[in-house]
């Protein structure tokens, strides 16, 4: 049970904690209903407050969501013993790590690329692919991929999409009649926006249509078991699981409005 006591300058308020995690309060506020977290305690005031262990346990939880876990498999994972959060750091450092090292690879590829280059003008094509592919590694100017989908309700869509495909959520935003106009999710490290329908800009929704004209493709940490839990939340399932020969094991269903979704992952090779 959360208690109650005044607050303390070493917590966190609800807003500081989701600023710091690149979160929205929204988001934060979810994972509090689905016991992925909650507050260390409220203030007299009935403000949630945050401790370190609260912190460390959220630190983990987006580590996780970067993998593309569904919402349940994080939360089994975190009440594991023995997936504290050294085990999260650990894969945080190893991912840093691959960065410094294709960095560092680089920057020595540039260096005698130079160096090549003041005493012979032709170019080395070989080189220059190679530096061009370390180079796309640590392409940072591009931040984010933001995928549209139009559906006819996006308040429904929104909690199903949550709820079935365990993506992270975002915002809803209403016009000042109360109606949802906009909605924001989270895939991987990529964002999903739900659109209204607009018959301005010849918008439908599959389920207006009958017939959808695009797709969603997402990659998760274990296609399996994300398979398992749309089942579980009776989606409607196109194919199960199976190993694709252009490399990807995946699944598709069709969500509440008709639009197509593949969750996949790449096979391993070795």
């Amino acid at each position: 049970m959360v208690g109650h006591m005044t607050e303390s300058t070493t917590d966190l308020a609800v807003g500081e904690l989701a600023h710091s995690a690149g979160l929205t309060v929204r988001a934060l506020h979810y994972y509090e209903q689905v016991g992925l977290i909650t507050p260390s305690h409220r203030t007299d005031a009935g403000h949630r407050r945050y401790d370190e262990q609260a912190a460390a346990r959220l630190y983990r939880i987006c580590q996780l969501r970067k993998l593309g876990l569904p919402l349940e498999a994080i939360r089994e994972h975190i009440d594991d013993k023995g997936a504290g959060l050294a085990t999260a750091m650990r894969t945080h450092r190893n991912e840093i790590e691959q960065q410094l090292e294709t960095a560092n690879r680089l920057r020595s590829r540039l260096t005698n690329f130079l160096e090549c280059l003041d005493t012979n003008p032709n170019h080395d094509l070989s080189e220059i692919i190679k530096i061009m592919e370390d180079t796309t590694m640590l392409e940072t100017s591009l931040d984010k991929q933001i995928s549209i989908l139009v559906y006819a309700d996006i308040e429904a869509a929104f909690d199903y999409l949550i709820r079935v495909f365990g993506l992270g959520p975002g915002e809803l935003t209403r016009n000042p009649e109360g109606v949802v106009v906009h909605g924001e999710l989270e895939a991987g490290d990529g964002i999903v926006w739900l659109h209204p329908e607009s018959p301005d800009f010849n918008l439908a929704s599959p389920k207006t249509t009958g017939h959808a004209t695009a797709t969603m493709a997402v990659v998760v940490g274990d296609v399996d078991a994300h398979y398992r839990h749309a089942v579980e939340q009776q989606a409607e399932i196109t194919y199960e699981p199976v190993d694709q020969p252009y490399g990807y094991r995946e699944y598709s269903v069709i969500d509440l409005e008709g639009h197509l979704w593949s969750f996949m992952k790449p096979l391993d090779n070795d």
